[in-house]
């Protein structure tokens, strides 16, 4: 299963991306919602860890563009089961959960609806859909990335 993200809307205080899910049991390429970020300050896997950390402002930076391994895991911060981003340069704990307004994210990705300017809404409903999608493809034995462009 491959989750593409595209970063669309890139403002001063946050990052608003369409979420494209590519998966061979459902079909490729359909467009479900919107994922909220901090702001992207151009920051890409390719790029060392000392410029990432050069251009980082902790709490306020969009991870870096790249493909990432996700795998559902326990979260001792939120003490539940979410989707983790495997290896993301510079960052640590980058997993995808609810929330609606950048101040909701440290680097993490939040799925909803971007109905509202900087914020998206109906995040939970969003969130238990998508990770409901990557628990099952776990379940078949598939991989899960996230490719963020």
């Amino acid at each position: 299963m491959r989750i593409k993200i595209d970063r669309a809307w890139c403002k001063k205080d946050y990052t608003i991306s369409r979420i494209f899910i590519n998966e061979e049991r459902f079909g490729d390429g359909k467009n479900w919602c919107s994922i909220l970020e901090d702001t992207d300050r151009g920051l890409s896997s390719d790029m060392t860890v000392q410029q990432i950390r050069s251009l980082k402002v902790p709490g306020k930076t969009a991870i870096p563009r790249g493909i990432y391994e996700c795998h559902i895991t326990y979260s001792p911060k939120f003490k539940r089961m979410l989707p983790l981003l495997l290896d993301v340069k510079g960052y640590s704990g980058i997993r995808i959960h609810s929330g609606n307004k950048a101040s909701d994210t440290e680097g993490c990705l939040l799925p909803g609806v971007n109905n509202v300017v900087g914020r998206v809404n109906n995040s939970r409903y969003w969130f238990n859909l998508l990770f409901t999608r990557i628990q099952d493809a776990e379940r078949a034995g598939e991989m899960v990335w996230v490719e963020i462009g």
